[in-house]
């Protein structure tokens, strides 16, 4: 017999997970659980649809559920179709890799508002996650607040100031490009509650935000007079360094020369959301549609013998997906080296109907297909029922 492990998220780390399992023991049965028929997590979700590069990892993920002993169980919640007691009575191990998705909240007055939105409720949009099939109304909207200094805040303002033209070999919901197409946008405001020399973009991201066709970033120069922090280590105060000089050549940029102007604010923090109005402690600004961009919670899951987290779901809402990698093949030792103590478990399969590998690559063909036929990576199925029929074959 050989022991059986279940990873709960089929996101980079639940990914990077299998995969450290594997070198660390071959002999291993691993099987990958996602409530969604569709595997990737937040590469298929969360990265910016106009980031093909960064998606392209989900290929190497799918190399792996072509080895023989892992399998994908999509369609199957934690709760609903099996509790997390079952998961550890059947499995010898169990990896958590829920990440976080849960938008957190500022705790201001007004955040209830319908045009108050959060970053993955927004992005989840865009990306087409059967959960979030319903955007905002852009039709009316001119500008725009994004609240946050990383890069999620950059790929929200991004996507909202780019050209139709720039979009069309991202993997965006049509739906969602054509109401950002059509919406009347002249002014984003990405704003940070502390200083540039703070802020975590990296130079990449921010420097994009200077090649836009249809959008200038602009900034105040008097802004930009601070220093990173002394006990910064050397590659952080490279990076903001770095940031300062490209957020200088905002600053010499002239509001109005484009459609879109996007303006970084700095040394401001919301105070409270009105109707038409942000609130700020600079002041008050303007604005028909605010999406906040400053982290994520997730769902609890048990803290028990045999249990582990990786990723988000262990450490919090930080890094990049390769940050996964390192994070999860450390944590795929410390369960072989556990695993190499017990025995293996014997029963029955406790996995449900699910939708598997072959489930899966009947979605990823279908869309595929679509895109090609538009011109695109893929168009998205978006509704959970006719994920399910593709699944199945219907």
């Amino acid at each position: 017999m050989t022991h059986r492990v279940a990873i709960v998220g089929a996101g980079p780390s639940g990914f990077y997970a299998a995969d450290g399992l594997l070198r660390a023991n071959p002999e291993l049965r691993i099987d990958l659980i996602d409530r969604l028929p569709t595997p990737h997590g937040l590469v298929r979700a969360g990265v910016a649809p106009d980031h093909q590069g960064t998606k392209a990892v989900a290929r190497q993920f799918d190399r792996l559920l072509a080895q023989p002993d892992v399998r994908f169980a999509g369609n199957i919640e934690i709760g609903r179709d099996l509790s997390w007691d079952e998961l550890q009575v059947a499995y010898d191990a169990v990896i958590v890799a829920t990440g976080m998705v849960i938008d957190r909240k500022l705790g201001v007055p007004g955040e209830e508002l319908p045009q108050v939105w959060g970053s993955w409720r927004f992005v989840a949009w865009l990306n087409g996650h059967p959960d979030f099939r319903q955007g905002p109304d852009l039709s009316k909207v001119r500008r725009v607040a994004v609240i946050g200094n990383g890069n999620v805040a950059l790929d929200v303002a991004r996507l909202l100031a780019k050209s139709a033209e720039e979009m069309t070999k991202s993997d965006i919901v049509p739906a969602a490009a054509a109401a950002i197409a059509v919406a009347p946008l002249t002014d984003i405001y990405v704003i940070g509650r502390r200083g540039p020399e703070h802020a975590s973009f990296t130079n990449n991201e921010l420097g994009e935000m200077g090649r836009l066709a249809r959008a200038v970033s602009v900034t105040d120069a008097q802004a930009l007079e601070g220093h990173p922090p002394a006990s910064d280590p050397t590659p952080e105060r490279l990076r903001k360094n770095k940031n300062l000089e490209i957020l200088k050549g905002f600053a010499a940029n002239a509001a109005g020369s484009k459609p879109v102007t996007v303006h970084f604010r700095f040394n401001a923090a919301p105070v409270a959301f009105r109707a038409g109005e942000l609130e700020l402690t600079t002041g008050k600004l303007p604005v028909d549609l605010v999406v906040t961009c400053i982290g994520y919670s997730g769902e609890d899951y048990p803290k028990a013998d045999g249990v582990f987290a990786v990723g988000w779901a262990r450490r919090g809402p930080s890094g990049t997906i390769p940050t996964n990698r390192a994070d999860s093949h450390a944590v795929a030792k410390e369960v072989a080296a556990w695993l190499k103590e017990r025995d293996p478990k014997s029963g029955p399969d406790p996995l449900p109907v699910c939708v598997d590998s072959d489930g899966w690559h009947r979605i990823d063909k279908a869309e595929v297909a679509a895109g090609a036929a538009a011109g695109r990576p893929r168009v998205k199925l978006t509704e959970w029922q006719a994920l399910l029929e593709v699944a199945q074959g219907g």
